[in-house]
């Protein structure tokens, strides 16, 4: 079963650090077999209040190996690069 990582990036404090970050990531995505889906573009909020700023939204085999991907190794250095560089949101959900 598809796996979907989603992330709204909130807020960048630090756009060198983000731009680093976006320059080296896809190839661990890559690396454990995901793929991003939705990177930024336009949003319609059609229900309730939820205003997010930049989705990002990465598609994996399975929910397993999106968390070997959040978890590992190769990711570990980078997520805590993104994370020096502003406020995001995250979530991992199953898909069909």
């Amino acid at each position: 079963m598809s796996a979907y990582c989603l992330f709204d990036n909130l807020q960048i404090d630090d756009v060198s650090k983000m731009k680093e970050y976006e320059s080296r990531v896809g190839a661990v995505v890559e690396q454990y077999g995901g793929r991003y889906v939705v990177l930024g573009g336009k949003v319609d909020c059609m229900e309730g209040t939820w205003d997010p700023s930049f989705l990002v939204m990465i598609e994996f085999p399975s929910l397993e190996q999106a968390h070997r991907w959040y978890g590992s190794e190769e990711y570990r250095e980078l997520k805590a690069l993104r994370k020096s560089a502003g406020r995001f949101n995250g979530v991992f959900m199953e898909g069909l």
